[in-house]
């Protein structure tokens, strides 16, 4: 690490959005601490990429695991200028490969499992709430702190409300678990705006990635495009904001 490099830390880095937003980070000269869930994941996926590249075990399920990697990173880096809150689920961890129709289908609000929405919120919502407040307090030792959520298109309730023809796919799960994102995201720009920490979310679109399944129609690098502008922003820029392509707004 370069005496002057900013440090981003991307939870669930270890493949797909997360894994490219990492590259991304590191060719514009970041410290990045590729974090994710499996300790060997990580660091096999660290070995991907050329540059300051640092992984860190993090299960943001896990307070215990929060707990350690925020002590590692205040211990050897001293602060966090950047936090992307990416780790995210779709279904149940054990549940079969299936496709997006068949996912849509059995997940509709008079079909999913309660226990599926609650193993699903804890990584999306309750994942990202306890990740946050583990490290606001090495956000403020920066100068020009930022947090970005990655959320969904599909979050959105003005979206949902109106006929369009992705709407049969919001559901209590995946769907509201990125509506409860979004307003978490507004909380803590709320919170911090005085602070001059920017939290805003973004939407990467519809993705390929092991979350649908690698059914979507966009490549990785389309998907991280939006984090890591947002995340480079300079200090006169927004928060409490939802974009996605390139500083498309989204309503909430």
């Amino acid at each position: 690490m370069t005496e002057n490099s900013r440090i981003a830390l991307v939870t669930g880095a270890n493949q797909g959005i997360g894994l490219q937003i990492a590259k991304d980070l590191v060719a514009n000269g970041l410290t990045v601490l590729l974090a994710s869930r499996n300790r060997e994941r990580g660091e096999a996926a660290a070995q991907t990429i050329e540059g300051d590249i640092h992984p860190i075990q993090l299960d943001v399920t896990d307070p215990v695991s929060i707990q350690t990697a925020a002590a590692q990173v205040e211990q050897q880096f001293g602060r966090l200028d950047i936090l992307i809150n990416n780790a995210a689920i779709s279904r149940a961890n054990g549940q079969d490969v299936e496709t997006m129709r068949d996912y849509i289908e059995r997940s509709r609000a008079t079909l999913i499992s309660v226990d599926e929405v609650r193993t699903i919120w804890e990584t999306n919502v309750f994942g990202v709430l306890s990740v946050t407040q583990a490290f606001v307090p090495l956000l403020r030792k920066s100068a020009a702190a930022r947090i970005v959520n990655v959320s969904s298109g599909l979050g959105s309730l003005t979206f949902n409300s109106t006929p369009n023809p992705y709407r049969g796919t919001f559901n209590p799960g995946y769907g509201a678990s990125k509506t409860a994102l979004n307003a978490i995201t507004l909380a803590f720009a709320i919170d911090l705006e005085a602070e001059g920490i920017k939290v805003n979310a973004v939407t990467p679109g519809f993705t390929s990635t092991a979350l649908n399944n690698f059914e979507g129609t966009e490549t990785v690098e389309q998907g991280a495009a939006e984090a890591v502008r947002v995340a480079l922003l300079g200090s006169d820029s927004p928060t409490g904001t939802f974009t996605g392509s390139v500083n498309e707004p989204y309503p909430w």
